[in-house]
């Protein structure tokens, strides 16, 4: 009897022909945000490279230092909201370096903090023919082997281990020489070209140059209005932008233990936040997580007009700093583009449904579906679908599925047209009150 799977009912030998697939819907959910991307001079790392780093996880051996460390602020600041930083090595430098007769010990990555690396030598207390290596970190062992030659010596997260011949005994063997070496803005040019191609929600810049900012601000511009990809910038002092893309930071906070962060540095934590609201969250009146106090306090009037320049603004409140309103740099409202552009709160939202169509058309129907009736169906339904948890997680309002989605042919034979009608809901942020006294 024969067997096998079918198309169509045309078989013409007896016998039995299954098909299998699985059963549900094709997967057209909503999109997780979290991922911020920064670019920093950095005093170990591998440069030139964007590092995946998640928070909470141990970082020590990828940059040198513990989550503690000052040398990690901006780190800790951008991955107190968000789940995923994208990090990138702006300065290449120089590698600490020392030599003790044929063994010479070199630090993994250029920079200061090599200098901060020791190897100990001493007699294994087990067996006298062979040598504990121990590598130290600011006086703190991170990696131990034996061996008895220096070949048969691993290199490690931290050293690498060169030369030939018998090991020397030594109570300290200290790197010296690391330097960490000055970013120019092609490096900043070049994070740029490689995060592109990267997914994430929000990018950083944290600098001073007004030259970057224009770079940067160009980037953004162009991954939103012709690359298709939507994401957002934020930077300090920088309103000129104009554009909902654009978050322009205006004062900065203190924090708890004393730490003054300046408008420049607060760039970090709110390109986290940023990246780590949903969409149907808004950070407005959110608190500065640990801090307790503004940098840079303003009147209700500089505060006003702060918020018609279009810039993000941090408001003491009660021992925190928070977020005045959620807002970003777009000014230029006119009859295709009003005010709400301005919050991005209505951007994520907006955002998120232009990211997620693209990722359920590319993963689940370009190339793999007839541009025909029943094709169109079967796109228009999956994009019913994930509209309507738009509305069950209070992201839109007001959705029908009957007249607010259209999905027609396109000009092409290859190509179809979508006509969506969406209502995003904003957080309530202004309450005005009538009391009547009688």
């Amino acid at each position: 009897m024969a067997g096998g799977t079918w198309t169509t009912q045309n078989k013409v030998r007896p016998g039995v022909y299954m098909n299998f697939a699985s059963e549900g819907t094709l997967p057209g959910t909503v999109g997780e945000r979290g991922t911020v991307a920064l670019a920093l001079s950095l005093s170990w790392g591998q440069a030139s490279t964007i590092m995946t780093l998640q928070a909470g996880e141990d970082v020590q051996a990828k940059l040198g230092y513990d989550w503690t460390a000052p040398q990690m602020l901006l780190i800790r600041e951008a991955l107190k909201r968000a789940q995923t930083l994208l990090l990138y090595r702006l300065n290449a430098g120089t590698k600490a370096k020392a030599t003790l007769d044929k063994l010479t010990v070199t630090a993994q990555h250029d920079g200061v903090r090599g200098n901060d690396l020791a190897v100990v030598i001493s007699t294994n207390i087990n067996d006298p023919e062979q040598l504990d290596v121990s590598t130290l970190l600011a006086g703190k062992e991170v990696d131990k082997q034996t061996a008895s030659t220096i070949g048969a010596l691993e290199s490690n997260a931290y050293v690498t281990f060169t030369g030939e011949g018998a090991l020397t005994a030594t109570a300290s063997l200290p790197l010296t020489g690391g330097l960490d070496g000055a970013a120019t803005n092609q490096e900043h040019a070049d994070f740029l070209t490689k995060l592109e191609v990267l997914d994430f929600n929000t990018v950083g810049l944290i600098s001073d140059d007004t030259t970057l900012k224009s770079v940067y601000t160009a980037y953004i511009k162009r991954l939103r209005e012709t690359e298709g990809k939507k994401v957002q910038l934020v930077l300090s002092d920088y309103p000129a932008a104009d554009h909902e893309g654009i978050i322009s930071v205006k004062n900065g906070v203190v924090l708890a233990d004393g730490t003054v962060l300046s408008p420049k540095q607060t760039v970090a934590w709110t390109a986290g936040a940023t990246a780590g609201a949903n969409l149907n969250d808004s950070l407005t009146f959110r608190a500065y997580d640990e801090a307790v106090d503004v940098n840079g306090r303003l009147t209700h009037s500089e505060t006003e007009a702060a918020l018609r320049n279009g810039e993000f603004v941090f408001t003491a409140s009660s021992n925190r700093a928070v977020v005045e309103q959620d807002v970003n740099t777009f000014r230029s409202v006119t009859p295709d583009k009003a005010r709400h552009f301005a919050k991005n709160r209505v951007v994520r939202v907006l955002d998120g449904i232009a990211n997620d169509m693209k990722r359920i058309f590319e993963s689940y129907y370009i190339g793999k579906v007839n541009n025909n009736e029943d094709g169109r169906s079967l796109f228009r339904s999956q994009c019913v679908t994930y509209l309507k948890q738009l509305q069950d997680i209070g992201a839109i309002q007001n959705f029908d599925s009957k007249t607010d989605i259209t999905v027609a042919p396109g000009n092409e034979t290859d190509s179809i047209l979508i006509e969506i009608q969406v209502q995003p809901v904003d957080s309530v942020e202004k309450v005005y009150m009538k009391v009547k006294v009688v």
